[in-house]
């Protein structure tokens, strides 16, 4: 965010586009298509690794296919800044990060997809002062096929704004979505910006 973004963004403003994500197909179909194209198939067989022989489920319990876990602010020569999104999501607005004014940080985002291939998946922040929308950003997080393991999306770097009328309290809304419009977490949370840590 910079200054001139503190108080010229309308948060809800949304551009339209007329990009149209591909129809939902299994791993099962997507390994079954073009099998007589030997270099394709590997290609499918190495990006979809484990997923192609088993179905993965991590959690049985959960429907969902991506399981959001956590989200870090990653500050360079600090240690990660985490919110555990595995918990109750009620109690992370009482938790309020500090970020010095003006430093460079990214997002890092933590999750698992199981069940089947997500397509493309999408982080969309919403930041607000005093109930004002001061910022909005949108990060292509792309398409994953399922894994046991925890996979990670990390923004490129944001600047946090800096001088006297950027200091104070902000509150975020945060989504985890995808292509097909699938809200795979959503949750609120805030930081402070200060003159120093």
């Amino acid at each position: 965010m910079s200054d001139k973004e503190i108080t010229n963004v309308d948060a809800e403003n949304e551009v339209e586009s007329n990009y149209q994500p591909p129809p939902q197909k299994t791993i099962e179909e997507i390994l079954a298509t073009d099998q007589e194209d030997e270099s394709l198939r590997k290609y499918k067989e190495a990006l979809l690794g484990a997923a192609q022989s088993e179905k993965i489920i991590v959690d049985a319990n959960d429907p969902r296919k991506v399981i959001v876990k956590k989200l870090a602010l990653c500050v360079p020569g600090r240690d990660d800044m985490e919110l555990d999104l595995s918990g109750d999501l009620s109690k992370l607005k009482k938790q309020v990060f500090t970020i010095k004014e003006g430093i460079q940080y990214k997002i890092r985002i933590d999750f698992i997809v199981q069940r089947e291939i997500v397509h493309g998946l999408k982080y969309v922040q919403k930041t607000y002062r005093m109930a004002v929308p001061v910022d909005k950003m949108t990060h292509m997080v792309g398409s994953y096929p399922p894994k046991a393991e925890i996979q990670s999306y990390l923004t490129p770097f944001e600047e946090a704004p800096s001088g006297m009328m950027a200091r104070g309290s902000y509150s975020v809304t945060s989504l985890f979505t995808d292509d097909d419009k699938n809200e795979h977490l959503k949750w609120d949370w805030s930081f402070e910006i200060k003159k120093d840590w």
